[in-house]
């Protein structure tokens, strides 16, 4: 039996225990088998799969099952119950390590940002002020989003190509954890939802639709489909994991996929300029929420930072809301979203996907440029590897 196979199989077993585990399949339907088993066997049966992997010809290939199933090890580890430390878990199911911000580092970036916000009131009152002032109507969103989607789906064909057929749906949805979602759906194809709990704002808009569309996570799922899976045959990559490496570098990708089309500049006179009068909304207001963009990227390590209080520190969840009211800064609802997020098991270690993920990605992209992301969207590239390649 190939080692895709048996690594299918074993996710489906492990996806039996932990629903979500699975974040997409488009592999054969015959391996798609999810009879609850031991999670004991299950843990034997990631073992002897890191056995066998290890003797994968295809070095590439070799390199990314090994940490895929180093991950699956750990998994079902907490299947059977062990009580891992919370650091050795995020260690264990992504190969990376949390990353705590510095309280004067967050400090400092609210000083930047308390500074750039007009109006009066309190910091937390003029960022959700603004907010208001740039926020969509519910049913404009997918009108407003048409021509964004027909213009990164251009720059992503010209500057990365795009696979012969492939495709995604786009829909608002509601009571969910996370703003927007990618579900791969095999066959070149994926969902794409938006999630309507808190109001969708424009200039997030065209980041968001980059993260999950183009070149972000429907691009990278279905590009590797059509390279690794119908050109080389390896079927690992027909299935997509939640808890492992993989989500290091499709997060790291998403992270910077509006940055691999658009400068900054661009972005910002799109913003200002066409979207403003497609919307509907004040250029000023635009230009003013833009303008402390810079100071809530000192803030993106917040999110990360509250994991660490709630599931390594035991702080309580009354005080971690607090922290995330004062450092995002949010309103309780937008602080409460936080939480849920952080809380759930399947997301619990995830949230450093994104912080450390977009580091790796963006030195990366600094590196080696237009080439290095096509690799990233093209490659099985790991995080050890470009933690390797940054060093």
């Amino acid at each position: 039996m190939d080692p895709a196979e048996r690594y299918i199989r074993l996710a489906h077993a492990i996806d039996a225990h932990s629903e979500g585990y699975i974040d997409g399949y488009g592999g054969p339907a015959e391996w798609a088998d999810r009879t609850r088993r031991d999670p004991a066997e299950l843990h034997a049966e990631a073992l002897a799969l890191l056995d066998e992997v290890a003797g994968v010809e295809d070095p590439a290939r070799r390199g990314f099952l090994t940490v895929q199933v180093r991950a699956m090890v750990t998994m079902t580890r907490l299947l059977k119950g062990e009580n891992l430390p919370y650091a050795e878990e995020v260690r264990g199911l992504y190969d990376i390590d949390p990353v705590r911000a510095e309280e004067a580092e967050l400090d400092a970036a609210l000083r930047t940002l308390d500074a750039a916000l007009p109006g009066t009131g309190t910091l937390e009152e003029r960022e959700e002020a603004l907010r208001s002032r740039v926020a969509l109507p519910v049913d404009d969103i997918l009108r407003v989003a048409d021509p964004i989607l027909a213009a990164l789906r251009e720059r992503t064909r010209e500057r990365f190509g795009l696979p012969d057929g492939e495709d995604f749906s786009i829909g608002l949805v509601q009571d969910r954890p996370w703003s927007g979602y990618n579900w791969p759906l095999g066959n070149l194809k994926s969902r794409i939802d938006i999630n309507t709990d808190l109001p969708v704002l424009l200039p997030a808009l065209p980041d968001l639709l980059a993260h999950e569309g183009y070149p972000g996570h429907h691009t990278e799922h279905a590009t590797k489909e059509a390279r690794l899976v119908r050109g080389r045959g390896w079927w690992e990559h027909s299935i997509q994991l939640i808890n492992a490496p993989e989500c290091v570098v499709s997060e790291g990708i998403a992270t910077n996929a509006l940055r691999a089309l658009m400068s900054r500049e661009e972005v910002e006179a799109w913003l200002t300029g066409e979207l403003a009068g497609v919307a509907g909304l004040d250029p000023d207001d635009l230009r003013a929420f833009l303008a402390a963009g810079r100071a809530r990227e000192g803030l993106k390590r917040v999110s990360g930072t509250a994991a660490l209080m709630l599931h390594a520190d035991g702080r309580p969840e009354a005080e971690v809301l607090d922290f995330i009211r004062h450092y995002a800064p949010a309103s309780e609802a937008r602080a409460r979203q936080s939480l849920r997020f952080i809380s759930q098991p399947t997301f619990r270690a995830y949230i450093f996907t994104y912080s450390v993920g977009g580091d790796l990605v963006r030195g990366w992209m600094e590196r080696e440029g237009t080439d290095g992301f096509a690799r990233l969207l093209r490659e099985p590239l790991t995080p050890g590897h470009l933690e390797t390649v940054e060093a």
